[in-house]
């Protein structure tokens, strides 16, 4: 028998289907910051709308140019296993347009725009627990701030391939410590600070717009499979096909197990239980679907479900005031989808950023999930409320209380959503289009 040859492992070259898959995927994740900003707009009232959408939008504009200048590379750059470093990819002005992202087929270009979007809608997420009180401007520089000082660094820990908690071998498949738990402690930590709303447990505040609030969970809902499935980079093996099914099955179970819950507990099945209940299922598989076969998705999405249905009535019991339930839905999601990779484990998970793990449900990957959790959580929770501090005491974060109560859509932007002068019918929508009629011939005349 002749001698076994032993051959080196080929580069990986670049894939034309994994790199328009990941383009796909991208832009995906960004139309979930609009979809957010409606989910959040329609559950204010009227008076904070405007604010609600633009709190989302500004994250695009500033996240955006962040990343490009100094957040990838210190986020994804290589050096220590508590923050990256690599001056090629500062402003990106050191990368080919087909140099690829380590390990994989798709360029680095890509991979940067994929994060990106990661990086846009996570502090995104946390104006909707600052709902109605904080000043446009101070929310501005908070998101550039909290960029900078949270997100990067634990994206590092999570994804980076010299990260603590990567090399510890926590799993986040897409983001359940990364996006969700720091930005739900992240809220917490600031409304700690800011404190309640004008009239928290004694006004009315109900949304405005229910449609609106389906709209937005229907946005993130499809977003989400890119969001999801995208951060395997590609599909070569099937994983991104397993990622897609279980954010799809766990999802349905997360929104009917909310539905019933809130049957039980309250009497009756609400449209603004079903779009969070489904916004919980996304949450909790996120970090654990590339680790669960799909009957294991739908127990973490029952579970999420259930919990998170049971934690947004913790702001009433604990007296802070989350405006919109972030850290009931977020960060309790985040930590359960976390946690639970620790039980229902059958085989792969993965890093989006490079590698992959294998391993079974136990008590090992347990511990490993919980430090991941414990130190995120701590980190955003106490970071948050420092730079939160920071800006109340120098700029001040909260608009004035008459503002608060006027409305701050007219205080800091100087427009209303909806124009209800301009609206026809009735008595004095027809005698006001009599009039401006009369005027009218009276000035051709």
């Amino acid at each position: 028998m002749a001698p076994a040859i032993t051959l080196a492992a080929e580069a990986p070259k670049l894939s034309s289907a994994n790199t328009g898959f990941m383009l796909i995927a991208s832009a995906l994740v960004l139309i979930m910051t609009p979809g957010l900003a409606f989910f959040y707009g329609g559950m204010v009232r009227v008076k904070s709308t405007l604010n609600m959408l633009m709190m989302s939008f500004i994250s695009i504009g500033i996240v955006t140019i962040l990343w490009v200048l100094y957040g990838f590379s210190l986020a994804f750059g290589t050096n220590n296993s508590l923050i990256g470093w690599d001056t090629d990819w500062f402003g990106l002005h050191k990368i080919g347009l087909t140099e690829l992202w380590p390990g994989y087929t798709i360029p680095i270009f890509v991979f940067m725009v994929f994060q990106m979007m990661f990086a846009i809608i996570t502090p995104a997420l946390i104006s909707g627990a600052l709902a109605d009180r904080v000043k446009f401007s101070a929310w501005s520089l908070f998101v550039a701030l909290w960029l900078t000082v949270v997100y990067v660094p634990v994206a590092h820990w999570v994804w980076g391939a010299d990260g603590w908690a990567f090399k510890l071998g926590v799993i986040d498949f897409a983001g359940g410590t990364a996006v969700h738990i720091n930005a739900g402690a992240g809220a917490l930590g600031v409304i700690l600070v800011i404190g309640k709303r004008v009239g928290f447990k004694k006004d009315p505040m109900r949304p405005h717009s229910l449609p609106l609030v389906m709209l937005g969970a229907g946005l993130l809902w499809f977003g989400w499979f890119g969001f999801n499935a995208g951060s395997w980079l590609g599909n070569d093996d099937g994983v991104g096909a397993l990622m897609f099914v279980n954010t799809q099955v766990a999802t349905a179970a997360a929104m009917l197990a909310w539905l019933a819950y809130e049957k039980i507990r309250h009497g009756a099945f609400t449209t603004l239980g079903a779009a969070s209940g489904a916004v919980a299922g996304l949450v909790a598989i996120t970090p654990s679907g590339g680790a669960v076969s799909p009957l294991g998705a739908i127990a973490v999405g029952a579970i999420a479900g259930v919990a998170c249905a049971a934690a947004v009535g913790l702001k009433y019991k604990f007296g802070y005031d989350d405006s919109l339930d972030v850290v009931g839905v977020h960060m309790v999601g985040g930590i359960i989808g976390s946690l639970l990779i620790g039980f229902f484990a059958t085989g792969k998970g993965q890093s989006t950023a490079t590698g992959v793990f294998y391993g079974d449900h136990s008590f090992t990957q347990l511990w490993k999930q919980c430090a991941g959790v414990g130190a995120v959580l701590a980190y955003s929770l106490i970071a948050s409320a420092v730079l939160a501090f920071l800006l109340d005491k120098t700029i001040g974060m909260r608009v004035t209380e008459d503002e608060e109560i006027s409305g701050i859509d007219q205080a800091e932007h100087a427009e209303t959503a909806y124009d209800f002068s301009g609206a026809g019918g009735g008595i004095a929508g027809s005698a006001a289009s009599v009039l401006a009629a009369t005027e009218s011939k009276k000035v051709d005349a």
